[in-house]
């Protein structure tokens, strides 16, 4: 891991105002493995500027959509020569299993680049339609702005890609801050802006903490904010944003629901399950944590899902035998283990789990996958964002009642709904109020649909043209003969 003493503004590295750095520590062995520039208000406003600039006055807004495809079609190519050096980075930095930090953080977002570019070539910039009055109408799309994009630990590389491709393409300028526990992928990610030549201005990467992003967030310079994290501090986002009539894009947190309908296998389920409540250690906004079962199926499927979850291989992230991580930082596990105390006490049975390091590990900041059953909707652990690796057995009396239970929570964000029958699935899914659900699976994350959540799990979309169109004005340009 090699320390970084500069910061990337307005695509150029440049030294930070102030002499402050950002100590990245592993969470496998609780010691440093990088220092990086840690950049001060000062440097946000002199990022701001440089994306104004590109915005106002520069080339990028005003190329062909077709210059700006083949742009990130060439940055496509660089990241892609990377992607094991990016999986690594991940693996060390946030503690992910080597081989899902393959899949998932490094290749998923070199599949997504293209398809965005994709997206972006289909989509109509302008069009000319009949006015109701007998007058052409021209309806044309515009970029919004700059955006400040605003990324948490969890998906650092997928989440930059989310944000970053979909902006450039409607050829807006984007300031980017990760989050300080996860800076150095994003540091080779702006090592790959420089490589692809992009204008000055329009791409900046200033890792940073909450207090960063709330200046960002307020700054008079950025048109339009997308932010990925927790509700409380989405919601703060919000009210800065509408304060100033800034546009605004929010994607929160998650308390998904698998349902399990009385006709699914047990082990299926499980299966599934260790994918869908569990990936990334359980560290995602989309894992389904709370798992709704039939009630005269209940020990079937516990027994099933305590079988799975003892048999997962918990230890160093960069054996690729590991199923489950570290957590990302030591508040992270004590919060995780407070909610498992919490579980006990609220009356929910512990059948896994349950505790901190596993046996044979002594050092890092690991989680035993815990499991309880015979819970209650109203507990904390079933309405709470764990964000760790707890899964929460409810049981179920009918079909209405499962349904009663998925939207039982303040968020909506996503879900899944496991039976051999699609058909009656499909039927149980559109019933579910939730931004995306997944059938016979997790739902998986695909570039070509809109990704995003409703109640408090956000406002707007990313991934397919929707993720385009949300950082797009429309105009409508009136043209009579002279």
């Amino acid at each position: 891991m090699r320390d970084q003493e500069h910061l990337f503004i307005g695509g150029a590295w440049a030294p930070p105002s102030t002499g402050g750095t950002i100590e990245v520590i592993s969470p496998h062995t609780e010691k440093p493995i990088a220092r990086v520039a840690a950049p001060a208000e000062e440097d946000a406003d002199r990022a701001v500027a440089a994306a104004r600039s590109a915005f106002d006055d520069g080339p990028w807004p005003r190329m062909p959509p077709a210059d700006r495809v083949a742009a990130v079609r060439g940055l496509a190519d660089l990241y892609d020569a990377r992607r094991e050096e990016l999986a690594q980075l991940i693996s060390a930095e946030m503690g992910a299993p080597i081989t899902f930090a393959r899949s998932a953080h490094a290749a998923l977002p070199g599949v997504m680049m293209r398809a965005f570019a994709d997206l972006a070539a289909a989509l109509t910039w302008e069009e000319a339609r009949p006015g109701a009055f007998g007058r052409d109408v021209v309806v044309r799309k515009s970029p919004v702005g700059v955006v400040a994009a605003i990324i948490p630990w969890n998906m650092p590389a997928l989440l930059t890609v989310m944000k970053l491709v979909p902006a450039l393409l409607a050829g807006c300028p984007v300031v980017l801050k990760p989050s300080p526990e996860t800076p150095l992928d994003a540091y080779l990610f702006a090592g790959l802006v420089e490589q692809a030549g992009l204008p000055p201005g329009v791409v900046s990467v200033l890792p940073g903490d909450g207090r960063l992003g709330a200046h960002l967030v307020a700054h008079p310079g950025v048109d339009r904010v997308s932010f990925t994290g927790s509700t409380a501090v989405g919601a703060q986002v919000a009210a800065a944003c509408g304060a100033n009539l800034k546009r605004v894009g929010l994607e929160l947190g998650g308390k998904s629901a698998a349902i399990v309908l009385d006709d699914a296998d047990p082990a299926t389920v499980a299966a599934g399950v260790k994918v869908a409540g569990l990936m990334n250690s359980g560290q995602a906004c989309v894992a389904q944590t709370r798992v709704l079962v039939p009630r005269a199926r209940h020990d079937e499927h516990v027994d099933a899902l305590t079988a799975m979850m003892e048999g997962l291989a918990v230890g160093d992230p960069a054996d690729p035998a590991t199923d489950v991580g570290p957590l990302v930082s030591r508040r992270q596990r004590e919060r995780v283990l407070g909610y498992i105390d919490l579980g006990r006490s609220e009356g929910a049975r512990l059948t896994t789990g349950g505790t901190a390091l596993p046996e044979g590990v002594d050092r890092g900041w690991y989680v035993r996958p815990t499991l309880f059953a015979h819970a209650g909707t109203a507990m904390r652990i079933a309405q709470e964002e764990i964000f760790g690796p707890v899964l929460t057995v409810i049981p179920y009396d009918d079909e209405d009642h499962a349904v009663r239970l998925a939207d039982d929570t303040r968020y909506g964000l996503s879900g899944s709904v496991w039976t051999p029958d699609t058909d009656r699935g499909l039927a149980v899914a559109r019933r579910v109020r939730s931004g995306t659900v997944g059938v016979n699976q997790p739902y998986t994350m695909d570039p070509a649909a809109p990704f995003g959540g409703v109640k408090d799990s956000g406002i707007g979309r990313e991934l397919g043209p929707e993720g385009i169109e949300g950082n797009l004005e429309i105009q409508s340009i009136s043209v009579a003969a002279p």
